[in-house]
């Protein structure tokens, strides 16, 4: 059959259809040729047409063809010199996904043809393999972009607002008996009623997925029955993963999650994507070539001083050039994208130091930064880094530029120390609960930091305190390498126990955590599951899990524990004490002569400066003056709120507190007490310089109402 074509137009990159046919687009600067490969079905291992591309320019490879739609499978064959010690890997034998693809049809079906080189050659990936790849490769696929928004608006919420839910597609619905079985696990999954009312009535303002991009499951995982479950393998950074879609893969997966981000958007719940683009899952120099390394190895990786090898700031073998004009195109593409195209809210960038790598140096004002910046439309939405990469001198925790937030690791280690029993001293504490200002405060605000206790990586929260060590036999490690780093503490037994003392102290160690969290400045993020007290059995990475180790149990969800978080994100979100969006002074506010933030020992009496600094300080009593926010609301009216004193007790025995002697505040009401269980009725009132007893390992939390019946109370 012979193929119309035309020359076609340079931009966009990638496959757009505009009602009559398709302009398809390829970057590639060293290329010598570009065949473009059009297939009938996912499963062609001989292409239904070959066209030879011969517009050129602007470094890009062009051709439009009349009459073809959305569903269209293609792929690209790129000639060039196969030349690795020159840093180029160009090989025709091997079908390309596009780098732009919008949609891709499937996994990869793991094969030695998918290498570009001869798999158990000597000369290792110096030889040519001319075996043809096209039979196990998925097939890029052209989209139809139409879709009823329905007038869909972003929920736009502000960060002092913000509750973060940190999810897996899968995870999150594959085992809930009310979804109906066949949308389990898939964007739909989270978009059913069921799922949008539960997240509704936790409270949560914004679910960040785990990565949704498409991604390659490692060879070596798959060979092993594994799978690479968290999905931080990205191998198309435009195309929703097709293994989520319950409608199918010849672009459906893109229809299904634009219908997830409106249900989620109509229920007043923002759309965060954890993104990957510090790497590809092409992986080093032994790995595969199935995209970018055979589209242009050179114009796509950082490659070392004698091009064969790749810098690997990752951890998984390549590390992609955001230093290069293409690259930084192809990523701010891709994050408008996301948010022009499929709605999106924002982004949390996986390993973001690398991405301000410049040579070798992280550099704050880097160039991806500089671009991102000046962006009107990328610039406007919630902009998350992971504040770290494995590269020399990654860590770079507060030290990226205004209008990003990160996740503070400081806070979640702090944290874990104090009520783990760590030496730690109260200074380090208090930074964290009250926003870092350490960190944050040259440039930004205490919604800067995203705090967390846990996270995908790493225990969960019924785990941190049941084990010492890690159990990761399901992932063919070693168990209990006789080392944690978990800063976890099992409470005296390692895992599981008919121990009741035990078991209570456990609940209480989770309520501890949870009413920390949601108490402390800045932008909370919990992990689906802990409020339910999932757990993993011990096991503290859980990447390559794809089955119920990792799944919810909705079966054996902690109820008590559900209502207590409910009853945290509520109070949290009720009261501007909790979420300040400017920093505390610590100075006398002139009108009731009391500081917007006081520190009181058990006595009653502040804190001075000798007390920040002693190691194993391990109490300590908190006063929030709602007089004190120093902000207005959107009318420009000062922002006022109830008072509260917190009592944070890691210590094993009970303390009496004497209650702190501010002028105004002479009634305190009892809101919560972590050491009753959930369903206990805690009621109390105190009267100033009142003694309180606080259980060992415990937290109290009292409010002097300063709002009554819409009048402030003694002012």
């Amino acid at each position: 059959m012979k193929i119309t074509t035309y020359p076609g137009k340079s931009f966009p990159l990638g496959a757009t259809w505009d009602g009559n046919g398709v302009n398809f687009t390829l970057y590639s600067e060293n290329a010598t040729g570009v065949d473009l490969c059009l297939f009938n079905t996912a499963e062609d291992e001989v292409e239904y047409e070959k066209i030879s591309i011969t517009e050129y320019s602007e470094l890009i490879w062009h051709v439009y063809i009349p009459g073809l739609k959305p569903g269209q499978l293609y792929g690209y064959r790129v000639h060039g010199p196969y030349e690795p010690e020159n840093g180029h890997r160009f090989n025709p034998n091997k079908l390309l996904i596009d780098p732009y693809a919008k949609a891709i049809s499937g996994t990869i079906n793991w094969d030695d043809s998918l290498f570009g080189y001869e798999i158990g050659s000597a000369e290792e990936d110096l030889s040519f393999s001319e075996t043809d790849n096209a039979a196990f490769v998925p097939k890029s696929v052209v989209v139809d972009h139409n879709f009823d928004w329905e007038g869909d608006k972003a929920p736009c919420i502000e960060y002092f607002n913000s509750v973060i839910y940190e999810a897996h597609v899968k995870g999150f619905t594959k085992m809930h008996p009310e979804i109906p079985e066949e949308i389990r696990g898939t964007y739909a999954g989270i978009a059913h009623p069921v799922t949008i009312n539960y997240l509704k009535d936790l409270g949560i303002t914004a679910i960040e997925l785990m990565p949704v991009h498409h991604f390659l499951n490692d060879r070596h995982l798959v060979e092993e029955g594994l799978t690479n479950y968290w999905g931080y393998n990205t191998i198309g950074f435009f195309a929703p993963d097709a293994r989520y879609s319950s409608s199918g893969v010849l672009g459906q997966q893109v229809t299904e999650f634009k219908n997830m981000v409106k249900g989620l958007h109509k229920a007043g719940i923002e759309v965060i994507l954890d993104v990957v683009y510090n790497h590809t899952g092409e992986g080093n120099q032994m790995g595969p070539t199935l995209s970018f390394r055979g589209v242009d190895n050179s114009c796509y990786y950082r490659l070392t001083d004698d091009k064969r090898y790749y810098m690997d700031y990752t951890g998984t073998g390549n590390t992609l050039n955001a230093n290069l004009p293409n690259v930084l195109r192809l990523m701010m593409d891709s994050l408008r994208y996301w948010i022009q195209e499929m709605h999106v809210d924002g982004f949390r960038f996986d390993l973001a130091a690398t991405l301000a790598r410049e040579l070798h140096e992280v550099n704050r004002l880097s160039a991806f930064f500089d671009i991102i910046h000046q962006d009107p439309t990328i610039s406007q939405v919630k902009l998350i880094a992971e504040p770290w990469d494995v590269g020399e001198g990654g860590y770079q925790v507060g030290k990226f530029p205004p209008g990003w937030a990160e996740w503070n690791g400081k806070y979640r280690d702090s944290i874990r120390d104090f009520w783990s029993g760590a030496e730690s001293t109260l200074a380090e504490f208090g930074d964290r609960i009250t926003g870092s200002s350490d960190l944050y405060k040259l440039y930004r605000r205490p919604t800067a930091s995203i705090n967390f206790i846990t996270a995908h990586d790493g225990f969960t929260l019924n785990d941190l305190v049941s084990y010492n060590e890690k159990h990761n036999e399901a992932n063919g490690e070693d168990n209990n390498d006789g080392e944690s780093h978990n800063r976890s503490w099992n409470c005296g037994v390692e895992g599981p126990t008919d121990d009741a003392a035990i078991n209570e102290l456990r609940e209480r160690q989770k309520r501890n955590f949870l009413t920390t969290l949601f108490l402390s400045q800045g932008v909370p993020m919990l992990i689906a599951g802990d409020e339910m007290s999932r757990t993993q059995q011990g096991n503290n990475n859980t990447y390559c899990q794809d089955n119920e180790l990792s799944w919810i149990n909705w079966e054996t969800v902690d109820k008590e524990l559900t209502a207590f978080t409910k009853q945290l994100i509520s109070l949290r979100k009720s009261h501007a004490s909790f979420s300040r969006k400017n920093w505390f002074k610590g100075e006398a506010d002139q009108k009731n002569g009391v500081a917007d933030i006081a520190w009181f020992l058990p006595d009653g009496a502040e804190m001075t400066e000798d007390h920040w600094n002693h190691d194993f300080a391990k109490s300590i009593g908190v006063f929030l003056n709602g007089l004190g926010l120093h902000s207005v609301n959107a009318e420009g009216n000062k922002v006022v709120d109830d008072s509260f004193y917190i009592i944070f007790n890691a210590h094993d025995q009970p303390l009496n507190y004497h209650l702190p002697a501010v002028e105004y505040a002479d009634d305190w009401e009892l809101l919560i007490d972590t050491s009753k269980n959930p369903t206990d009725e805690i009621t109390g009132t105190f009267n100033a310089e009142a003694e309180i007893e606080v259980q060992g390992r415990s937290v109290i939390l009292l409010r002097h109402q300063l709002i009554h019946n819409g009048d402030t109370k003694h002012h």
